[in-house]
């Protein structure tokens, strides 16, 4: 079982900052990607930013400048910063990681990318 769940959502005023945090739990053998999504009312969930377990990290062209990720591999744990934000920022934000885990009564090992229940980031003067 893992399990992925995400904090530090909130309400910021415009050129506010705020930081998200991730974290993975359970029988983990390893975390590759993880990454922070986001998603309006109505719209597709999109990809904000990730990074793979060597440091690589992917922007989308909005956030490029304003945002950081970054990862504590030793607590499977994805960090989202978040500065200059903009009413346009709004939106739940989602954290995935792509993980192998131990498949339970057996020994063998399962890759599969779990989905956190997502945060509300709200940016509004």
């Amino acid at each position: 079982q893992v399990q992925v769940a995400e904090s530090g959502g909130g309400l910021v005023q415009p050129g506010g900052s705020l930081r998200l945090s991730c974290a993975a739990s359970g029988t983990i053998a390893a975390v590759y990607a993880m990454g922070w999504y986001r998603q309006t009312p109505g719209e597709q969930r999109v990809l904000v930013a990730s990074i793979t377990s060597t440091g690589t990290t992917n922007y989308a062209d909005s956030v490029k400048g304003r945002f950081a990720i970054s990862r504590d591999s030793a607590k499977n744990t994805v960090y989202l910063q978040m500065n200059s934000l903009k009413p346009e920022d709004t939106a739940v934000y989602f954290c995935n990681a792509d993980v192998l885990s131990r498949i339970p009564s057996t020994t063998g090992f399962a890759r599969n990318t779990y989905w956190g229940q997502g945060t509300q980031v709200t940016v509004s003067s």
